[in-house]
């Protein structure tokens, strides 16, 4: 098989990267070149900004595919652009979307393929839904070979998984726990969540590549595992050796008290339980099982941040910030007993 991605080192891209190119897959990656470093040998590079058309029109100009994969693409115009230089290239292009564009609030927490699309909350969602929009309209119309792939909450041994974090990433949080300072959980704790490591994410994506059964298709690809996020928040401390101190906090509350996207990130996606029916990913893919538990692919994640100073990147101001939320709910319930 020849492929090529856009991007290729990503959190969900990388993991499809180092699987194809262990099974020996003729595969090319088109970026700017500055993460190529942590790749394994045997990708080809095409080094170019995506952005630069006529550059990379250059560069495939000699080229076909069996697969097109774009993993940095989030507005149409984007989309647009992908079928100027791949139409009648590629046998099959594949779209990352992303399962925070299915109807929110839910209707029924159960989803499949055919849940509704809408998503009043977050804008990066509602990009993803005209996305989506566009490249089924170009199948339609213009036979173009499409692919359209919905990932949930997939993680990787570089950044910790969790709910409410900072814009400098999740190690704050880590911090916290380690320091025995009260960290805080959206909502009751109780809702429920998938996460999904990325060599899963990978296996379900591999198995979509250069499938008949799947072109003109949207498939989600998540692990089968539920767990609650006072479960996850749980497995992070155990990983970390530490004994969690929880505070809850209701979401629409956080949202209103900080200037991080909480209505797009909460409101609009992990404030809402959701359990994903893969029947479809494994009618398509039927070797696919997703094999990582969370608790295991998060103590690999634990491992791995602490061995990697790198990774653990504070954030001062969001440490700050739960301090200040912490301090006056604790406030708020002491002048109510009085």
């Amino acid at each position: 098989m020849k492929a090529l991605f856009i991007g290729g080192t990503g959190t969900i891209s990388t993991a499809i990267t180092k699987q194809l190119l262990a099974q020996g897959c003729e595969l090319y990656l088109l970026n700017r070149g500055t993460r190529n470093e942590e790749l394994p040998a045997g990708a080809r590079i095409l080094q170019a900004d995506i952005n630069d058309e006529a550059r990379v029109a250059e560069l495939i100009a000699d080229h076909s595919f069996d697969v097109v994969a774009d993993f940095i693409a989030f507005v149409p115009e984007q989309l647009e652009r992908d079928y100027r230089l791949f139409h009648g290239k590629t046998k099959q292009f594949m779209f990352i979307s992303s399962a925070s564009a299915y109807q929110t609030p839910l209707s029924d927490y159960r989803i499949t393929e055919g849940t509704p699309l809408s998503n009043p909350c977050w804008e990066y969602s509602r990009n993803k839904i005209a996305c989506e929009e566009y490249l089924v309209k170009q199948y339609r119309e213009q036979g173009f070979p499409i692919t359209i792939v919905r990932p949930s909450h997939t993680y990787d041994e570089r950044s910790i998984p969790l709910g409410v974090h900072g814009s400098k990433g999740t190690w704050q949080v880590a911090k916290r726990m380690l320091e025995n300072k009260p960290v805080i959980i959206h909502g009751d704790g109780t809702s429920l969540w998938t996460m999904t490591h990325n060599s899963d994410f990978a296996k379900g994506f591999i198995g979509l590549m250069g499938n008949l059964h799947a072109i003109g298709e949207s498939v989600q690809i998540t692990s089968d595992e539920t767990v609650t996020w006072n479960q996850v928040y749980e497995s992070i401390a155990s990983a970390l050796g530490v004994k969690l101190n929880a505070v809850h906090v209701a979401s629409a509350f956080l949202d209103a008290c900080s200037t991080e996207d909480y209505r797009g990130g909460l409101l609009g996606d992990k404030a809402n339980s959701v359990v994903f029916d893969n029947s479809k990913l494994k009618r398509l893919v039927p070797a696919f099982v997703a094999t990582t538990r969370f608790d295991q692919g998060v103590k690999q994640t634990i491992d791995y941040v602490l061995a990697h100073p790198e990774h653990q990147i504070e954030d001062e101001a969001f440490d700050r910030w739960c301090d200040k939320v912490i301090a006056v709910l604790e406030d708020a319930v002491a002048r109510i007993k009085e």
